[in-house]
Order: structure tokens, then C-alpha cells, then sequence
């Protein structure tokens, strides 16, 4: 198994519109080939810093299952407008890819 994530630096007072964009999204994850669980993370508010941080956490059969997504009609589509939504941000997703070693 893969698990791929992207973490966001979301600005603070921003938090909910950033989750809503996530919650009324169209991604077609479940139509992908190999695609097996997300979820949104809402993780620490960074006060001195001015954000608060989140995490999409995708869980996949393969890293080459993925790739395969990243590279699909799917992705394109459920990426179209991610830069309308960049005055919630403070800076750009960080990815971050793993195989899974071990799990239950």
C-alpha cells in the first residue's frame, strides 16, 4: 500500500472555508483504480505563525496505482480550480509519499 499526503499551511480564519472547499469538491476518488481511503486533517493552529495546519491523506493499493491517478482525467478535474483558493494559503502544498512498511 501508498499513502499520499499534502500539507497546507491554511491562514488563520480561514479554516472553515478551506474545509468547505474539501467537503464540496467533486474528486471521483472513488471511480480511480486502486483508491482506498481519504481523508482531511485538521491539525494545530500555529499562532505565532498565522496558520493552522492540515493534511489530504489518500491511502492507495500501489504507488504506481498513484501515479496512475495523478496522471488521469480525474485529477485534472479535481485540481481545474485549486488555484482560486490560494488567498487561503501561505505558501504551496508540501507532498509527502509512503510506502507502507507495516500496518493493521
Amino acid at each position: 500500500m501508498y499513502i499520499a499526503m499534502n500539507r497546507f499551511k491554511v491562514k488563520l480564519g480561514s479554516e472553515e472555508d478551506f474545509e468547505n472547499v474539501w467537503k464540496n469538491r467533486n474528486s471521483s476518488l472513488d471511480e480511480v483504480p486502486g483508491f482506498k481511503q481519504f481523508m482531511l486533517l485538521r491539525g494545530p493552529a500555529k499562532e505565532d505563525d498565522g496558520y493552522c495546519l492540515f493534511s489530504s491523506h489518500t491511502v492507495w493499493e500501489s504507488e504506481e496505482a498513484f501515479i496512475g491517478w495523478t496522471k488521469s482525467q480525474n485529477f485534472k478535474d479535481a485540481h481545474r480550480n485549486a488555484g482560486d483558493h490560494k488567498p487561503v494559503y501561505i505558501g504551496h502544498p508540501e507532498f509527502e509519499g509512503f510506502a507502507v512498511v507495516e500496518g493493521a
